[in-house]
């Protein structure tokens, strides 16, 4: 698997799974040599997860779409093309959608951590409330304070310290998710979020209305 953002995918993978890391006293999350390799290897070996999809698994259009959970654009996405394609073509079998995370940084991976660790009955209820919420949870930009805040959409979304614990401190799922990220980002040669994939061909940000044409044009000719 060739690398992308290499810098930032190691240092990602070596200190998500020990997020509390940030909070602790001269915790400056620095990579040594050894473990930068440790976590390519890693990342080579990596199981990649399964993707996260809502809709007919047989509807006529697919769509893919690059998110990230740090992204403002990909927040205002949330909150207008994606609501508005669920209502219109997901919801009545016209559209399988595909959600892809996408890590620039390593608040965006924590988020996914938590949306990851819901299982599949939570996973876009949490998702969605970490787009809804993203300046909320972000605050300030300090690391502790965005572990808190994580914390507390993970507890509202019925998740229990324990649980919540276990997920920061899972290297393994860590690991996967950015195995996964950078597979599918290279893929689809994705470098900005929110990039969206329709029946395989790459587009950029659009609005709905624009969305919605090219939707309307591939069930055209079906």
């Amino acid at each position: 698997m060739t690398r992308i953002l290499p810098v930032i995918a190691l240092a990602l993978i070596a200190v998500a799974g020990g997020a509390w890391y940030f909070t602790q006293p001269g915790g400056n999350g620095v990579v040594s040599p050894a473990g930068a390799q440790d976590s390519e290897e890693a990342l080579e070996s990596a199981e990649l997860l399964p993707e996260r999809v809502i809709g007919d698994e047989d509807a006529p259009v697919t769509v893919e779409v690059f998110s990230s959970y740090t992204c403002p654009h990909c927040a205002t996405f949330h909150a207008d093309q994606y609501k508005n394609l669920k209502a219109d073509y997901i919801d009545t079998g016209k559209v399988r959608y595909v959600h892809h995370e996408v890590y620039f940084d390593r608040y965006a991976l924590w988020g996914g951590m938590v949306a990851n660790c819901g299982g599949d009955m939570r996973y876009f209820g949490i998702s969605g409330m970490l787009y809804e919420q993203q300046k909320d949870w972000i605050g300030s930009g300090e690391g502790d304070e965005i572990l808190a805040n994580l914390r507390r959409i993970g507890k509202t979304a019925g998740l229990s310290d324990d649980e919540i614990d276990a997920c920061f401190a899972d290297q393994d799922m860590a690991t996967r998710l950015v195995a996964t990220y950078q597979t599918n980002a290279e893929a689809h040669e994705i470098d900005a979020t929110p990039t969206l994939v329709i029946d395989g061909e790459k587009h950029s940000n659009m609005s709905y209305d624009a969305l919605k044409e090219i939707i309307e044009a591939r069930l055209a000719a079906q």
